[in-house]
């Protein structure tokens, strides 16, 4: 069986890289391991962690979107957008059942090379083994 930490990257991988509005800000550039040069702005599959609680799991998962435009307003958008696509979303996992997937917070850093921001989004998500429910 696939471990549900990497069925839930599969899936929000695909539900990012399908987002017409996500798309239109990022050309559809979502990593998990970023190019060399790779164009910005663009959105990174991050820090993830889960504690299985009797076949229930719990994952953290952290998302860094990365912009060079002018100002915190792209960062932004990008942001709301992943939020839109992710939270409350219903993704088909691989071997489990994703039972909530919730947006949980959100920062922006401008960089120290005062042109790069970053946003790092946080979500919550529960999943259990398929065939779990009774």
């Amino acid at each position: 069986m696939t471990a549900a930490s990497w069925a839930l990257q599969k899936a929000v991988y695909a539900a990012l890289t399908a987002d017409a509005a996500l798309t239109a800000l990022c050309g559809g550039r979502v990593f998990d391991a970023v190019p060399k040069n790779a164009v910005f702005p663009y959105v990174v599959i991050g820090e993830a962690e889960e504690r299985d609680g009797g076949g229930i799991v719990t994952h953290a998962l952290t998302l860094h979107l990365w912009s060079r435009a002018n100002g915190a307003r792209e960062i932004k958008q990008i942001a709301n957008a992943v939020r839109a696509c992710l939270d409350g979303a219903h993704l088909t996992l691989d071997g489990h059942v994703l039972i909530d997937l919730a947006f949980a917070s959100t920062d922006y850093v401008r960089q120290s090379d005062g042109e790069t921001w970053r946003g790092s989004l946080r979500f919550r998500a529960v999943t259990e083994p398929q065939g779990a429910l009774p």
